[in-house]
C-alpha cells in the first residue's frame, strides 16, 4: 500500500490522473466543492449509455435495468461504503436524501425540539424548519465558535443538549459548505445519542475526501452527493438509514412502489437519470484505482496546506478554518480583513490572477472566499493563489 501522504507531492503522478480530465481553457477552478469534473472515459461511458437507452427505450430499462442492474449498481456502492445494500437508497443528491429523511423522520411530537447550526446547508435549514410549521416542533438554532476548536464545538453542542432537554432530533454536517470545516461526527453523535438525539448527517462534501465509517461515527441516518468526490454524473446521490432504524423514517408520502420494509420507499419513485446510473460502475472502478478517499483526500489536503502555510501568518488575511487535521479537508476559507467586500476581491482575484474561487455567507463568522483545489489543480497553481492573496492583501 503506497504511502498516501508522500504520494501525495508527487506532481508526475498526480499528472497522470489529471490527464484524465478534459480541462476548458479559462480561468484556473478553485470551486472544485459546487461539482466534479467526470473523467474522459467517465463521460464516454456516459454518452454511449444515454445513445442505448435512446435506442432501447422502456425495453432495456424494463427487462435488464430495473431487474438486475440497478441490483448491481447498488450493491457495489453498498461495498464502497463499507454498508449493507438494504442501508442505502440512490437519489438525485444528498438535498434530495436529506429532505426526505427529514420530513419522513416520525419520531417527533408536538412541542419538540429540533436543531440547527449556522452551518448548515440552506435547504437543510429549511426542511428543519419546516418540521416547525408542520409538526409543532421548535426549531433551536446555535452558532460555531470561531475560532473553532475540536474542544469548543464538542462543547457548544454538549452546551445545547444541556440547555435544551426537549431536543430530538438535529442536523450535522460532516463538512461545511460555507468554510470546510469539518467537524468532530463521531464525538458530537455520541454527545447526541447520550442525550437521546437522533442525528441527521449531511455527508454531501464528505464523501470522496474523507474516510469514514458509519457505524463507528455513530450516525443512524445520512445523505450524500455521487457527484463531488466520487467523479460521478450529476443528478446522482444517495441516502442511508441504519438497518434497524428504517421503521423510524415513513416512506415518502405514502410511496407505494416498494414494500415498508424497502428503504427505496423513502425516497420518492420516478424516472431517474438511468443513462448516469449506468456509469457508476465505471466511476466506482476508477475513484478506486485512484486510490479512493485516503489518496484523494491526502491530494486536496496537501495542495490545501501549500496555500494556507504560506498566508496564515499575513496580516491583511484571516484563514477561516482551522489547521487542525481532524478538522480540515481540501475545502478551506478565508477573508482579506482590510477589505469590507469579500465579492469585490473574489472578483479581483479572477480578473487580475485568473483564479475563480466563490464567496460563501451565512457563517456567524462573517463572509469568506472558498477555495477548494480539485483533482486536476497542480502546486504551481497553489503558488500563483499564495502569490495573489499576498499581492491583494
Amino acid at each position: 500500500m503506497p504511502d498516501n501522504t508522500l504520494r501525495a507531492r508527487d506532481e508526475d503522478f498526480w499528472q497522470t490522473f489529471a490527464d484524465r480530465y478534459a480541462v476548458e481553457p479559462g480561468p484556473i477552478n478553485l470551486e472544485n466543492g459546487y461539482f466534479g469534473r467526470m473523467s474522459r472515459t467517465v463521460v464516454e461511458e456516459y454518452q454511449r449509455n444515454i445513445e442505448l437507452i435512446n435506442r432501447s427505450n422502456s425495453v432495456h430499462v424494463r427487462r435488464r435495468f430495473e431487474l438486475s442492474e440497478s441490483l448491481d449498481i447498488r450493491a457495489q456502492l453498498a461495498e464502497m461504503v463499507g454498508v449493507r445494500a438494504q442501508t442505502i437508497a440512490l437519489t438525485r443528491n444528498a438535498t434530495d436524501g436529506l429532505q426526505s429523511l427529514i420530513r419522513n423522520y416520525n419520531r417527533l411530537q408536538p412541542g419538540d425540539q429540533v436543531l440547527i447550526s449556522d452551518l448548515e446547508y440552506d435547504t437543510v435549514k429549511g426542511a428543519m424548519r419546516w418540521l416547525a410549521r408542520h409538526r409543532g416542533v421548535e426549531v433551536i438554532e446555535i452558532d460555531h465558535p470561531h475560532p473553532a476548536t475540536f474542544d469548543n464545538l464538542l462543547a457548544s453542542y454538549r452546551e445545547a443538549f444541556a440547555r435544551h432537554p426537549g431536543l430530538k432530533l438535529m442536523a450535522l454536517t460532516h463538512v461545511t459548505h460555507r468554510t470546510g470545516l469539518v467537524m468532530p461526527v463521531q464525538a458530537i453523535a455520541a454527545a447526541a445519542k447520550e442525550h437521546g438525539i437522533d442525528v441527521i448527517l449531511d455527508g454531501a462534501h464528505a464523501l470522496g475526501q474523507i474516510a469514514f465509517d458509519l457505524e463507528a461515527l455513530g450516525i443512524a441516518f445520512a445523505g450524500f452527493n455521487l457527484h463531488k468526490w466520487i467523479g460521478a454524473p450529476l443528478t446522482l446521490g444517495f441516502m442511508y438509514i441504519a438497518e434497524q432504524r428504517l421503521a423510524d423514517i415513513d416512506p415518502d408520502m405514502g410511496e407505494m412502489h416498494f414494500a415498508i420494509n424497502d428503504i427505496r420507499a423513502r425516497t420518492s419513485y420516478s424516472t431517474p437519470n438511468i443513462p448516469a446510473l449506468m456509469t457508476l460502475p465505471l466511476v466506482f472502478e476508477e475513484h478506486q484505482s485512484m486510490g479512493g478517499s485516503p489518496a484523494k483526500g491526502s491530494r486536496l489536503n496537501y495542495l490545501r496546506n501549500q496555500w494556507v502555510k504560506a498566508v496564515r501568518d499575513l496580516p491583511g488575511i484571516e484563514v477561516m478554518t482551522p489547521d487542525d487535521p481532524r478538522l480540515y479537508c481540501g475545502i478551506t476559507a478565508m477573508r482579506f480583513t482590510r477589505h469590507t467586500d469579500q465579492q469585490v476581491m473574489a472578483e479581483r482575484l479572477l480578473n487580475e490572477y485568473n483564479l475563480f474561487t466563490v464567496v460563501r455567507t451565512g457563517a456567524a463568522c462573517g463572509p469568506c472566499i472558498r477555495i477548494t483545489p480539485g483533482l486536476t489543480t497542480t502546486a504551481a497553481e497553489m503558488a500563483l493563489l499564495v502569490r495573489a492573496l499576498d499581492e491583494l492583501r
